[in-house]
């Protein structure tokens, strides 16, 4: 069974993520999570090919996981201009 800090370090160690934030939103059973992960690899994709990066990066961790909500995909640049607005 995956926790939100298995799926956190997954996203940060294949991503090489700056930012990531996992909830556990199935009241601790670890079936369900809702994920924002800010990486450099995702410059120049669309978001489609952001959230296939994302559930890649969490295929061994999917086989345990029920339901994954993906927020947010940014890059540095984007987190960047949303925090200075």
């Amino acid at each position: 069974m995956a926790t939100a800090s298995d799926v956190e370090k997954a996203l940060r160690d294949r991503l090489q993520a700056s930012d990531v934030t996992v909830l556990d939103t199935s009241g601790g059973c670890g079936a369900s999570f809702e994920v924002a992960v800010v990486s450099d690899q995702f410059e120049g994709k669309k978001l489609l090919d952001r959230h296939k990066l994302v559930n890649a990066a969490l295929a061994e961790e999917m086989k345990s996981i029920h339901a994954l909500s993906i927020k947010k995909c940014w890059t540095p640049a984007q987190q960047a201009d949303a925090q200075n607005r």
